[in-house]
């Protein structure tokens, strides 16, 4: 039987970050990966953003795992020359009621170690951006955009050069513990069995069917799964806004907002409407385009009619659905259920991108922790 240190399920942005951080500390890997193609659900259909921190409640892990992974991946990709921006970002309160908010983000987002957010009035904002009409706005100087396949394929790269190996077409249909270790059976051409000592669970969308794949594993512990779909829609022509632009929230969503790629494109989205998982669907409608003109036409009146075009969508994995909560990132260490050398991620969504690099770091040190 086929033997291997250490599988991370998942060959999306996180498991591939882990498997390059993994190898490198000399750890055996290998990843498998469902799909016959890496990156192919949350890691390819985001917004790109190199987001700053602003939101996320103050010692959550979404919070502290955004602020040091901003840092990181700035760094990463100043050293290896992934394409990246820091574009800058304005959230603007389109309506007079919307100012009251500025205040309570701008302390979130210092309670959390953001500590460079510049309140700005109507008239300093439209002077940034002269197709803007708002009443205020917040200044972000670190939020940016990254060239996200290329970041990817760096890190897979680098975790391939310390040895690591991605198996696609592999998804994980059973796990039997072992006295110390797992027994794997992947659902390949081949009805592959393996045994590891380590297994790393950052399968995304596909985390609680990983999950619920382990025999012995405490379905009470397997957390509540709600998948988000978010929808994008762009136009042609030359980009509206040199910034990103956001408006201040009003929902569990962080609302319709401009973002930029790398190779001059623009979009606007994602909107947010729940799925019954496990179910995936990635199709959309024209004619959801109504909706997202009203919603950006608040900030951008000048906005074209019905120029809008579909440009795609993804979905979120969230433990949580609430409107008056956070969903937040969950990590399942051996202390947490007593199994040795198993971690298990759920709900890692937005800013996850991001946070990849630090996530990365914390899953290696979680994997070292004793059972107490």
């Amino acid at each position: 039987m086929n033997e291997v240190q250490t599988v991370v399920v998942g060959a999306g942005v996180i498991g591939i970050a882990i498997a390059r951080k993994l190898a490198r500390q000399g750890h055996d890997v290998l990843i498998l990966e469902a799909e016959e193609r890496i990156a192919q659900h949350t890691s390819s259909r985001n917004s790109q953003v190199i987001h700053a921190g602003i939101y996320y409640e103050p010692g959550s892990w979404r919070a502290k795992l955004c602020i040091a992974g901003k840092i990181m991946l700035y760094d990463y990709c100043k050293d290896r020359h992934v394409p990246f921006e820091n574009t800058q970002k304005l959230i603007v309160a389109a309506e007079e009621n919307h100012l009251t908010k500025i205040p309570v983000l701008m302390a979130n987002a210092e309670a959390n170690g953001v500590n460079d957010l510049i309140h700005i009035n109507a008239t300093e904002a439209v002077s940034l951006e002269p197709a803007l009409a708002c009443r205020g706005a917040i200044l972000s100087p670190s939020t940016g955009i990254v060239d996200v396949p290329a970041f990817i394929l760096s890190l897979l790269g680098e975790a391939k050069a310390e040895g690591a190996f991605v198996a696609l077409g592999s998804p994980l249909e059973r796990v039997v513990l072992q006295n110390k270790g797992f027994e794997l059976y992947v659902g390949d051409s081949d009805c592959t069995r393996l045994n590891c000592k380590n297994l790393v669970n950052a399968a995304g969308l596909g985390a609680w069917n990983v999950a619920r794949s382990i025999e012995g594993f405490p379905p009470m512990d397997i957390p509540e799964q709600h998948f988000a779909k978010g929808s994008w829609f762009s136009m042609t022509g030359s980009a509206p806004f040199e910034r990103l632009i956001y408006p201040v929230p009003d929902d569990e969503s962080l609302g319709v907002h401009y973002t930029r790629d790398m190779g001059g494109g623009f979009r606007f989205g994602p909107d947010l409407k729940y799925l019954n998982p496990p179910h995936v669907d990635y199709a959309m409608g024209v004619d959801e385009s109504i909706a997202f003109e009203n919603s950006v036409r608040r900030w951008w009146p000048d906005l074209p009619i019905s120029m809008m075009q579909p440009d795609g969508c993804g979905i979120r994995p969230r433990v949580l659905r609430d409107p008056n909560k956070q969903s937040d990132f969950m990590f399942l260490s051996p202390p947490d259920h007593g199994i040795e050398g198993l971690v298990q991620m759920f709900g890692v969504e937005s800013p996850g991108l991001t946070c990849a690099l630090a996530i990365a770091n914390l899953v290696t040190e979680l994997l070292e922790r004793p059972i107490n």
